[in-house]
């Protein structure tokens, strides 16, 4: 990548959450940024790691995983372009909830929790945006959390398959696309690789899920939904 091309990913007018900022404060924060590049597979942070600096993502794409008392590593969530993570500890001072793993080539901007903070302060969109994102992974701890409590391995992949899908073009089905691995769902719902495997052939074999080139296509996700309520009302 040439010196050029480096500095046109380098900066956080490709980030949502400053979207409202003035282009003369984006120059300025970039500035105020450490800027570094990942390969596959290296770890951005990893578990318990010290520090309060939070980092936006300006391309590729990265894993939050955390790890249970036993060792498993469990996979919370992917963040791609323009999205960022570190924000917790940039607000409490704690340690590290989790690993950040970078999946593809990822340039990330690092700043420091003062500076972030600062942002959240003088612009009330960014600050509104944070809150709303806050929100939101409060909720899908808490689903998360019911779901362990109240669903079985089964159960749980099924709503994992729902979660990773989008609809498909006529809105009837819905496509994970590319497929995940079946060691990827099992880190997601801490269920084995092989109850995975199980799991998908049963779905296959009642007609549910097809294997096409490209992707999973879940051929009726409304019945998949209906056999998790179910499961909870048991």
């Amino acid at each position: 990548m040439t010196a050029a091309a480096a500095r046109t990913l380098e900066t956080l007018g490709r980030i949502p959450l400053y979207a409202s900022l003035p282009a003369e404060e984006i120059a300025r924060l970039d500035t105020r940024c450490g800027w570094k590049r990942y390969e596959p597979g290296q770890w951005i942070l990893d578990y318990d790691e010290d520090g309060t600096d939070v980092f936006f993502v300006t391309v590729g794409r990265v894993r939050v995983l955390i790890r249970t008392v036993g060792g498993q590593d469990v996979i919370l969530r992917d963040i791609g372009d323009g999205e960022f993570f570190g924000e917790l500890a940039a607000i409490d001072g704690a340690p590290r909830s989790a690993g950040i793993l970078a999946l593809t080539a990822v340039t990330v901007a690092r700043m420091s929790a003062g500076v972030f903070r600062e942002t959240l302060h003088r612009w009330p969109d960014a600050c509104d945006q944070v809150l709303a994102l806050l929100a939101g992974q409060v909720r899908r701890l808490s689903a998360r959390v019911n779901e362990y409590g109240t669903l079985n391995a089964r159960h749980r992949i099924y709503a994992e398959l729902l979660r990773l899908s989008r609809p498909s073009a006529d809105g009837r089905a819905a496509v994970l696309s590319p497929p995940p691995t079946h060691a990827e769902i099992g880190a997601r719902v801490a269920a084995r690789r092989e109850a995975v495997n199980r799991e998908l052939r049963a779905l296959e074999k009642a007609g549910l899920l097809e294997r096409r080139r490209g992707g999973l296509v879940l051929t009726d996700p409304d019945r998949l939904l209906e056999m998790i309520r179910e499961a909870e009302e048991e």
